[in-house]
């Protein structure tokens, strides 16, 4: 099926069939993920924070801690 025709076919759907469909999609890709590879410059830019992390010039921040912040900031 042609992507155009596919829109068309999603747009027609409801929202929560849409939600559905997103759903099942981000799943079916996530069981494939393994299959992507990782463009050489995000490897060089992880080896190189990994490096800085190793030399302790680099700190981890708590995910629940960045999350609070981000949603302060953007509510």
């Amino acid at each position: 099926m042609e992507p155009d025709k596919i829109t068309d076919e999603i747009k027609r759907l409801s929202l929560p069939q849409r939600l559905i469909l997103a759903q099942d999609i981000w799943d079916s890709i996530a069981l494939e993920s393994g299959k992507l590879s990782m463009p050489e410059w995000q490897k060089s830019e992880l080896e190189k924070r990994y490096g800085q992390y190793k030399q302790g010039k680099l700190g981890l921040h708590d995910w629940r801690e960045v999350h609070a912040e981000l949603r302060e900031r953007y509510k």
